[in-house]
């Protein structure tokens, strides 16, 4: 299970630290295995301008962009990507930066005869995603020379713990927060769920009848629509918070979100028809299989019934 800290303070009112939740989430029987801070290998590369980009003079298929960083004079960079423009913002990484996509730091060079000082960054260089097509091209009110990872929310740690199969209620973050507070650690805080008005009548008719006894057997009821999708994407801020725990942001982001959110009981569910239809795949191959000495008397049998034949 994987989330990110400010991710928890949705959830949970308190001022302890990082090595302080940590201590108290293994403390409580949900160990944390690993804490990762993606900011450190990001610290480096900033939000820019490309102020202009012109073709390169010696090859077809580069262009020197002279861009605007956010600390002074704007510099030039010789760069390879199909969408470099005039007027985007990208990520800018100078020399001295080390490139974790490419292993190596990066350094003032000359290519085909122009100098570059620097370079703008694709997304597989800066190991978001391997989309190395082109280079990040960022939204236009994105501020220049501010250091990407904390625009882009990945300056955040994520902790990861090693989730048991009889602590279901941990398989959402409301639920570690839930255990938090009870531990002493803070305040829980539940967010309020805003009213989405529908846009059109809904084609199915929903009759839920809760009378007499049956409340008992469904204690809360809840329904949550998450506003601003559009064309089958997923708002940018939900995207982000998945992406920080190495989750794809497509269209079933929703799903993902909504599963590690609001509902743990959907999610621990989930994961556990996923596992029976692993056990049902395994149990399968191994009917399937045969010693090899069971393999040996089928082909002996096999060839004295030939020999009989013949």
């Amino acid at each position: 299970m994987k989330f990110t800290l400010s991710w928890l303070k949705d959830h949970i009112e308190t001022e302890a630290s990082l090595a302080e939740i940590c201590e108290t989430l293994t403390r409580i029987g949900l160990e944390v295995e690993n804490v990762i801070d993606p900011a450190a290998a990001l610290k480096d590369f900033t939000i820019a301008y490309v102020v202009d980009a012109k073709p390169h003079p010696n090859a077809d298929r580069l262009r020197v962009c002279m861009v605007d960083t956010g600390s002074g004079a704007p510099v030039q960079v010789v760069c390879g990507a199909p969408n470099a423009r005039t007027g985007m913002k990208s990520v800018f990484s100078g020399p001295g930066t080390y490139i974790p996509g490419k292993k190596l730091t990066l350094g003032k060079g000359v290519i085909r005869g122009v100098e570059s000082l620097g370079m703008l960054c694709s997304a597989a260089e800066l190991e978001l995603s391997e989309d190395h097509e082109g280079i990040i091209d960022l939204p236009a009110d994105a501020p220049v020379g501010v250091r990407y990872a904390q625009w882009a929310g990945f300056d955040d740690p994520v902790i990861e713990i090693n989730l048991t199969p009889n602590r279901p209620d941990a398989a959402g973050v409301s639920g570690i927060a839930r255990d938090l507070a009870a531990a002493g650690l803070g305040k829980l805080k539940t967010p309020a769920v805003a009213p989405a008005k529908g846009a059109y009548p809904c084609p199915v008719n929903v009759t839920l009848d809760f009378s007499g006894d049956d409340r008992k057997l469904c204690p809360q009821f809840a329904l949550r629509m998450v506003r601003g999708v559009k064309n089958g994407q997923s708002p940018e801020w939900m995207q982000r918070r998945l992406k920080a725990i190495g989750l794809q942001a497509d269209q079933r982001a929703g799903r993902h979100h909504q599963l590690r959110h609001l509902r743990p009981r959907a999610a621990a569910a989930r994961v556990r028809r996923e596992e029976g239809r692993r056990q049902s795949c395994r149990a399968a191959r191994t009917r399937g299989r045969r010693s090899a000495g069971a393999r040996r008397q089928d082909l002996c049998a096999r060839r004295l019934q030939r020999r009989h034949c013949r």
